[in-house]
């Protein structure tokens, strides 16, 4: 298996649709007043959706609740 050229191919888009996804979704945990390494739950396979339910209905910390 090591000998298929393409078998580094296959780790590169790998990497690259890993930094594709975790990326976007640091930048959102940050922003909504988490740790942004919380980002790196999305790619596990279930975690993926409960850091999505998580995000989407949760308090946001940075959200200031108070205004009218």
């Amino acid at each position: 298996m090591m000998h298929d050229p393409m078998w580094a191919g296959n780790w590169l888009w790998m990497i690259f649709i890993a930094v594709v996804v975790v990326v976007p979704v640091w930048r959102i945990c940050k922003r909504a007043g988490y740790p942004g390494a919380l980002g790196l739950l999305i790619l596990v396979p279930l975690l993926n959706l409960g850091l999505l339910y998580f995000l989407a209905f949760a308090r946001w910390p940075s959200v200031d609740h108070n205004k009218g």
